[in-house]
C-alpha cells in the first residue's frame, strides 16, 4: 500500500483467534491504530468483512442513479421530520460544495426514503448499510481498548444504533474559475468510514500539509470525528479533511457516519481528566445541539470563516 499516504490496517486478526500469533497481530494493529489517531485521526482497513463486489455494485448503483434526470432523483426529496434531510439533496450550482447526496438511515427508520430505481439500488444500499454497522462496532470496539477503556464502554454508551446514517456522494467536476472542493472539516460524528471511486480527490491534513489519500482497491478509509476528541480529552484527534474536485470527471463514494444518540451529554471522560490531574479542554453539551449548529452552518452560512461553529465552541480557555 505504499505511497497511500495514511496507513493501512488489517482488521483479519479480529476475526478469528489464532493464539499468540493472533495476539501479536491485533497488538500491531491496534498500536497502528492509537498512533494514527494520536497524530491525525485517519487511517485506512483492509479485511474488514465489507464484500468487494458488493462495494463495487454499491458505486455503480449511485452513479446510474445519479445520472437520472432530477424529476426521477426528486422522487427522493428530503423527509424534513428527519433529524438530517434524508433523501436526495443537490446543492445549488454557485455552492463551493457542488455536490448532490442520498442521505440514508438504517433500513428500518421510519425517516428513508429509497429510490425505486435502479430497481435493485435498495437492496444494495441495505445490505451495504447493515456490513458498515458492523465494521463501525468492531472499529469502535477497537478504540474503546486503544484508550484503555473498561470492556464495552464506548458500546454501553452508543448502543442507539438508529442514529448512524449513510450518504451516498457524487462531486461534479471543478471548473477552473470556481473554488474546486469542500473546505477542511472535522465531522461531528463518532468514526466515519469511507470508500470512493478510481478518481479520488479525499485529501488528509497531516503536520501541516495535505496528504492525497489515493484510492486502493478493497479498502476503507477511516476517521475519527468530534465525539472521540472530547470524551478522549484529545488524547485522539478529529481528523482535518477536505474533498479537492477534479476539473475531469465526477467523483463517486459513500461515508458510513457511526453517530451518537441525539440526547446523549459529551464531556470529556474522568478516565483523561479527574484520574490523572488533566484538566477538561471541553465543557459538556448535549449532542443534538452541536448538530443543529453544524446544520446551521449549512442552512445559513456565515459570511466569515472564522464564525462557522465547529468543535472549538466548546473548548475551555486556558
Amino acid at each position: 500500500m505504499a505511497g497511500s499516504g495514511i496507513p493501512t490496517v488489517d482488521l483479519s486478526p479480529f476475526f478469528s483467534s489464532n493464539g499468540d500469533q493472533g495476539d501479536k497481530e491485533k497488538k500491531l494493529a491496534m498500536d497502528a491504530i492509537y498512533q494514527s489517531c494520536s497524530e491525525h485521526g485517519f487511517f485506512r482497513i483492509v479485511n474488514h468483512g465489507v464484500p468487494l463486489d458488493l462495494m463495487n455494485r454499491a458505486l455503480q448503483l449511485s452513479k446510474t442513479f445519479f445520472e437520472y434526470p432530477d424529476d426521477e432523483k426528486l422522487k427522493c426529496s428530503p423527509v424534513s421530520a428527519a433529524p438530517l434531510p434524508a433523501g436526495y439533496t443537490r446543492h445549488p450550482q454557485n455552492s463551493p460544495d457542488r455536490n448532490e447526496y442520498l442521505l440514508l438511515f438504517p433500513p428500518n427508520s421510519r425517516f428513508n426514503i429509497y429510490p425505486q430505481n435502479p430497481p435493485e439500488f435498495r437492496e444494495v444500499l441495505e445490505e451495504i448499510f447493515s456490513h458498515l454497522t458492523r465494521t463501525g462496532m468492531l472499529v469502535e470496539s477497537i478504540l474503546n481498548e486503544c484508550l484503555g477503556l473498561p470492556p464495552n464502554f464506548l458500546r454501553e454508551y452508543n448502543q442507539d444504533r438508529s442514529w448512524d446514517f449513510m450518504a451516498a456522494l457524487r462531486y461534479f467536476p471543478a471548473t477552473k474559475v470556481e473554488n474546486n472542493g469542500i473546505s477542511e472539516h472535522e465531522d461531528g460524528n463518532l468514526i466515519t468510514f469511507v470508500f470512493q471511486d478510481e478518481v479520488g480527490g479525499l485529501e488528509v491534513l497531516k503536520n501541516g500539509e495535505w496528504i492525497p489519500v489515493t484510492p486502493v482497491e478493497d479498502t476503507i478509509v477511516v476517521n475519527v470525528g468530534d465525539v472521540i476528541q472530547v470524551l478522549s480529552n484529545k488524547k485522539f484527534k478529529s481528523a482535518t479533511h477536505r474533498v479537492v474536485r477534479s476539473e475531469e470527471r465526477s467523483r463517486f463514494s459513500y461515508a458510513y457516519f457511526y453517530n451518537l444518540q441525539g440526547d446523549k451529554w459529551v464531556e470529556p471522560l474522568s478516565q483523561f481528566t479527574k484520574e490523572i490531574g488533566e484538566p477538561p479542554k471541553y465543557r459538556g453539551f448535549q449532542h443534538k445541539e452541536y448538530q443543529q449548529l453544524r446544520m446551521r452552518n449549512k442552512t445559513h452560512p456565515p459570511s466569515r470563516p472564522e464564525d462557522v461553529i465547529n468543535i472549538s465552541h466548546y473548548e475551555i480557555s486556558t
